[in-house]
């Protein structure tokens, strides 16, 4: 869904029901450090770092990043920047990802039954589960990430964009607090040997008490679109791999690209045929428990696919606009008021990211979707998530992003032609969730960075949770939907 759209709170509500509810570790440095300096609105994250296991590592982010809200109109003051990620980042750096991600998890869990998140918020639970989604192709923050969510109970890890071949090594070594390391691309590398990233609980934490307990080792289950892949990752890894998400070209956010050389239709946008194909009836072959995502989210298709050997389904894009998600409310209303009034367009962008990977973008007014916004928006690479690791001419380690200057992009090896159409997701996914960094604009005015939203082909079928608008002016009416409408209808005939 993004980064943050699938929050906390979402995730909480849904595993509230019995279900699995997942957060997105995309990002949550900066989330985590750009909420405490919007004032942290509830105290929400200052309650879950109380509880981190480590109070001086809580206080040293609350000193660093908290300030009490503003009052009146934005005032355009641009978020404290952030250290990038390299191949050796701060123990600073670390320490604020590895809380980020503990205090989504844990307030995830907050108030579920039988949860180690804390002792509750006083809702009413079915002790359902709370898992992680991390995008493998974001690799630089992926271990504090993972080790964060294990210090709060995650029960689920979920990677897609990507091949993650050694996070279930990786699981079980964190789970001992044990050091870990992943492989790391860096483009230009032949001749100077595998490249890593490193990371080691016990030098980040070195008088810490938990370091004596073991973690829970949470189950794993990669994003595939083939039983290649699966058959690929269980040969590797074995009973590391716990189950799979089987993810369709439908579904939001990226998408694999289509299997051979990349063709795209009248629309500029790609074309997926019969390789790209999925059996279901393959899956079930494998052995191991799976749940089909992307255009499953329907009354009946839950039942439609156990028939076929899964477990169930993965919906993403009816949360994404429930009341509950990570989408600011301005986004979350214009999507509301424009599906009521017509169905939107979802363009699946071969170009728009700097992955190489496709990405869905919703056609919407005012964002980055329209290209007088996009060309009027300076370039600029200023989180870095996406950046490449690189080795120049002299062998040293640089980084790149297809949407940062083209000069700059060029200076460091990179050609031209890759940056055309490239946008910066980094941005624009974390302005969708209120968190948009303040830009200064080729005419010297500033502005908040603009929206760039993704969701899947089914966008439009939110329109059957939406309520027609009173037109006496009643200030009783609450717009939009709850997950718990979504859960609902997605079970309807499928209840025994």
């Amino acid at each position: 869904m993004g980064a943050h759209v699938s929050n906390w709170v979402l995730a909480g509500a849904v595993a509230g029901q019995g279900q699995l509810g997942m957060v997105s570790g995309v990002a949550m440095d900066s989330i985590l450090a750009r909420t405490l300096q919007t004032g942290d609105p509830g105290g929400h994250y200052r309650r879950a770092l109380a509880h981190f296991p480590d109070p001086s590592v809580a206080q040293e982010i609350l000193d660093k990043y908290f300030q009490e809200a503003a009052e009146g109109p934005d005032p355009l003051i641009p978020f404290k920047p952030l250290e990038m990620y390299t191949l050796n980042p701060s123990d600073t750096l670390l320490r604020l990802t590895v809380a980020a991600n503990f205090c989504e998890v844990w307030l995830a869990k907050e108030g579920l039954q039988g949860s180690s998140a804390g002792e509750g918020n006083g809702g009413s639970s079915t002790g359902g589960m709370v898992g992680i989604n991390l995008l493998t192709k974001i690799e630089l923050p992926t271990l504090p990430s993972l080790y964060g969510a294990m210090l709060a109970g995650v029960d689920t890890v979920l990677m897609g964009a990507g091949i993650p071949r050694s996070i279930p090594e990786v699981l079980n070594l964190l789970s001992q607090h044990e050091n870990a390391s992943i492989p790391v691309y860096v483009e230009g590398a032949e001749g100077f040997g595998q490249f890593t990233a490193e990371f080691s609980p016990k030098e980040l934490f070195p008088s810490a008490s938990f370091l004596s307990t073991p973690l829970h080792r949470p189950l794993f289950m990669p994003i595939v679109s083939s039983t290649v892949l699966a058959k690929s990752l269980i040969k590797s890894a074995g009973d590391g791999v716990n189950g799979f998400v089987v993810e369709m070209p439908k579904a939001g956010g990226h998408n694999a690209p289509p299997r051979g050389k990349m063709q795209l239709d009248t629309h500029g946008e790609p074309v997926y045929g019969t390789k790209d194909e999925v059996s279901l009836a393959d899956f079930a072959k494998l052995g191991r428990p799976f749940w089909v995502a992307g255009g499953f989210g329907r009354p009946g298709r839950l039942g439609e696919v156990q028939r076929e050997g899964a477990q169930g389904i993965q919906v993403g894009t009816l949360f994404a606009f429930s009341r509950e998600s990570g989408f600011a409310h301005e986004v979350k209303q214009q999507i509301w008021d424009e599906v009521r009034d017509h169905d939107l367009g979802v363009f699946t962008d071969p170009r728009v990211s700097p992955t190489g990977f496709p990405f869905k973008v919703v056609q919407m007014e005012g964002t980055l979707s329209e290209d007088t916004h996009y060309e009027s928006r300076p370039r600029s690479c200023s989180l870095g998530y996406l950046r490449v690791p690189y080795v120049d001419a002299k062998g040293k380690v640089g980084y790149k992003c297809a949407s940062e200057p083209i000069p700059l992009y060029q200076k460091k090896g990179g050609k031209a032609e890759d940056t055309e159409g490239r946008k910066c997701l980094c941005n624009g996914l974390l302005a969708n969730v209120g968190l948009g960094n303040v830009m200064r604009m080729s005419d010297g005015t500033k502005e908040r960075e603009r929206f760039l939203v993704t969701a899947g082909d089914d966008v439009n079928y939110i329109r059957k949770f939406l309520k027609a608008k009173p037109t006496d002016g009643s200030d009783n009416f609450e717009d939009g939907y709850s997950a718990l409408d979504v859960i609902d209808y997605l079970l309807k005939d499928d209840q025994a």
